[in-house]
Order: C-alpha cells, then sequence, then structure tokens
C-alpha cells in the first residue's frame, strides 16, 4: 500500500525553568484562539517554526530573545517530538496556520531547556512580552504536547542535578539562605528534607561558603547567607 510522502514543518520550543522565592516554575506565554466566533488565548511555550536556512540553536536563541528579551541563558536541546497526533487539536493547527501563513502538514518540534534564576530584572525584561512565570504543579491547560515537552524537561532537570549539582546553583541568586537552597532542593526532588541534616551537608561542603551577612529587613530571624564558590567546586569534583 503506497502512502503520501511529505516533509513535516520544523519548529523549536523553550522550556525555561526558573526558582523565585515561591517555587519552582516554568516560562509560559499566550497565543491567540482561532475558534469560530470568537477569539479567546491558550498557554504554550515560547516557540517557532525555524526558517529555511537557519541553525536550530540560532532558531532557538532567537525565540528566547523574541519572547523574554534574554539572550544569555545556556539553552539546552533534550529531546524532539514527533508524533503524528502533535496537532490534532483543530484550534493549535487553525493557530499555526495563522501565524506561518501556509498549511501545516506534520510539525515537528525541538524542544530545549534552560534552568535560571527569576530575578528583578528578568521580570523587568519580560514586562513588554505576554509571558509569564507558572509554578510547575498548577500548570494550566496547554497548547500542542507542550505539558509531555514539560514533564520530560522537569525529568532531565533533576536527572542533570544529581549528575552535576552545581547546576542547581544557576536558579539561586549571587548569595542565598540554607531555606532557599532547601527549598529548591525540594523543589526538584519532591520530597521535603530534614532541616538539621540538610544544615549539616552545606557545613561539609566547602563550596558552600558562609558570609558574614545576613538578611535585612525580615519579619523572623534574620537567616546568614551563602555564596556558591564555582573555583573550589571545579578543584574538587572536575580533576582531569
Amino acid at each position: 500500500m503506497s502512502r503520501q510522502a511529505f516533509y513535516p514543518h520544523l519548529s523549536v520550543d523553550c522550556v525555561l525553568i526558573g526558582f523565585d522565592e515561591e517555587g519552582l516554575k516554568v516560562l509560559l506565554v499566550e497565543k491567540t484562539q482561532f475558534e469560530p466566533g470568537h477569539t479567546g488565548t491558550i498557554s504554550k511555550l515560547p516557540g517557532d517554526l525555524i526558517y529555511e536556512e537557519e541553525e536550530l540553536d540560532a532558531a532557538a536563541r532567537r525565540v528566547l530573545f523574541d519572547m523574554t528579551g534574554m539572550s544569555s541563558p545556556h539553552l539546552e536541546q533534550f529531546h524532539t517530538f514527533g508524533a503524528p497526533s502533535r496537532i490534532k487539536n483543530p484550534e493549535d493547527r487553525a493557530w499555526v496556520e495563522a501565524v506561518s501563513g501556509q498549511k501545516i502538514g506534520r510539525l515537528v518540534t525541538v524542544a530545549y531547556m534552560a534552568m535560571l534564576r527569576i530575578s528583578t530584572k528578568l521580570r523587568k525584561l519580560m514586562e513588554s512580552h505576554k509571558t509569564r512565570w507558572v509554578p510547575v504543579d498548577d500548570l494550566p491547560e496547554l497548547a500542542f504536547d507542550h505539558r509531555d515537552i514539560i514533564d520530560l524537561a522537569l525529568e532531565r532537570v533533576r536527572s542533570s542535578v544529581k549528575k552535576e549539582p552545581a547546576l542547581i546553583y544557576d536558579m539561586l541568586p549571587a548569595k542565598f539562605t540554607a531555606l532557599q537552597l532547601r527549598r529548591l532542593n525540594e523543589e526538584i526532588h519532591g520530597k521535603p528534607m530534614d532541616v538539621r541534616n540538610f544544615h549539616k551537608k552545606i557545613a561539609s561542603r566547602p563550596y558552600i561558603v558562609p558570609l558574614d551577612e545576613k538578611e535585612e529587613g525580615v519579619p523572623h530571624r534574620a537567616a546568614r547567607y551563602y555564596r556558591f564558590d564555582r573555583k573550589i567546586y571545579n578543584r574538587l569534583y572536575c580533576r582531569s
């Protein structure tokens, strides 16, 4: 039995995972839906079709900058999603065809991810874009198969942190408290940690350096700040 042959359209999607005082979050954008009789919106990952002569990495960096105003975070390519059912929803198909100006048969996407800190500067960069940080455990309805993409990205974060613990410090401020570090570990690994044992672990790691600074203007007992010393970490764990 012969089958019709065609080339799938290719896109990139970016999973940006950040951490703030409220927990672990993912960056989403709002896309306009084209529904009969009215226009609505639905959340999706930052993404776009790639240009004909554009490298995949360049397309991911372009999407990142266009949607967030950011250009520096390291983006890691982690999976390709190409199920024929990716755009079975008529509303998703109508949207991508309206945006691209072309008929879409099958849409394959290459997924990228980055772990970063949700800083005040980053929030300001995003004010002019239709983007928002959403808790990973309270995601809204998402377009296409973007929930599956996010779920796999979170699995990759957990496995990456186990192999390379230094990655977790990319999501923390330059100076952080033990509570912030513990909460981030709990969010990533999905389980609570004993406070006393966690403080012992901090004290046993020379690359977590205590500072002569404490929180100011807080309604509770001021906590000491720490910083991550990458040089010490590399000297201990990255010997060639």
